[in-house]
């Protein structure tokens, strides 16, 4: 017969007490707007290829010299362009052939790199500032002030982006890359102050902005403390976008005859020459065209995953 005092001994023991506090899950941390929009990119592979490709131009654009020890400006007319690339020779001043005036077509898709991507950064990093600043000044305080700066914008929207840029370029004989910028620039922010504008005029109606003015917070701290973060994100997201479009504008004005002038190194002007000699030598054209459209959708496929990312409706 088994002894019921220890049985119920060892079940007293084995009963956890009453009184012991259960362990209670660490609660989790609420995510932003930005993280949850970080943790959809990392999940999202256009974003991931589209990276890689940036990072890997901006790392040519930086280090030329690190990818070919050949010079993109100096030429040898013995080296004829009718030859074919040299393929096998991977990274060889010669793997990609040579142009009509014997330069290496390989060193200038390298160093052509540089132009293309500054003009892209400088353009986009201005046109989001000063149209930023127009489209959060117009939003905010509205009536009259709105009134003009819309109306401004209008002006300036109404010119043909193009046409109005070939137009300001005519008026410099001496085309640097500060002077594209600059011409680009010029006509580019009207997009950007509508896109702000209109996210202002949203984000201004918000309860905590309201309460902010009720406590009484100046109209500096209200824009760039309450506003401007959560009016930000529409604005990245067409930045991204047309960073692209500014660079393929700069080739379109270079391929004219009317972006850079040699010797700047420019894509452009590698697809304008390449036109020359489509007969008898297509990888003067091919291979240039190929880097601008690759650089061109790397940013496109940014802007758009950067839009999923940040878009509540999308997800």
């Amino acid at each position: 017969m088994p002894d019921v005092t220890k049985t119920a001994d060892a079940a007293v023991v084995a009963t956890p007490s009453v009184d012991a506090p259960a362990p209670q899950a660490k609660p989790e941390k609420p995510r932003s707007l930005w993280g949850d929009a970080w943790r959809d990119l990392r999940r999202n592979p256009y974003f991931i290829v589209s990276s890689v490709l940036i990072f890997f131009l901006l790392l040519i654009a930086a280090f030329p010299g690190m990818f070919t020890s050949a010079s993109p400006t100096a030429g040898d007319l013995v080296k004829h362009y009718i030859g074919k690339p040299e393929l096998s020779k991977i990274g060889s001043e010669g793997w990609l052939g040579y142009d009509i005036q014997g330069r290496s077509v390989y060193a200038r898709l390298i160093y052509g790199t540089r132009a293309s991507i500054i003009v892209g950064i400088c353009v986009t990093a201005i046109v989001t500032v000063l149209g930023g600043i127009v489209g959060m000044i117009a939003g905010y305080f509205g009536g009259w002030i709105d009134a003009l700066l819309s109306r401004l914008t209008d002006i300036f929207f109404g010119i043909p982006f193009l046409l109005g840029a070939m137009v300001v370029l005519q008026a410099f004989t001496d085309r640097t890359v500060m002077v594209v910028v600059f011409a680009l620039a010029f006509l580019g922010w009207t997009q950007m102050a509508r896109v702000m504008r209109g996210a202002v005029i949203t984000v201004k109606q918000a309860d905590y902005v309201h309460a902010a003015k009720a406590l009484g917070a100046g109209t500096t701290r209200i824009l760039f403390r309450h506003i401007l973060p959560n009016a930000m994100a529409p604005v990245i997201v067409v930045a991204t976008i047309a960073l692209g479009g500014y660079i393929s504008a700069e080739a379109t004005l270079s391929y004219l005859g009317l972006g850079f002038a040699a010797p700047t190194v420019s894509w452009g002007l590698d697809i304008s020459a390449g036109v020359q000699a489509i007969r008898t030598s297509q990888h003067i054209l091919l291979y240039p065209s190929i880097m601008l459209s690759l650089t061109v959708l790397a940013f496109i496929m940014l802007g758009e995953a950067v839009r999923n990312a940040l878009d509540p409706k999308l997800r």
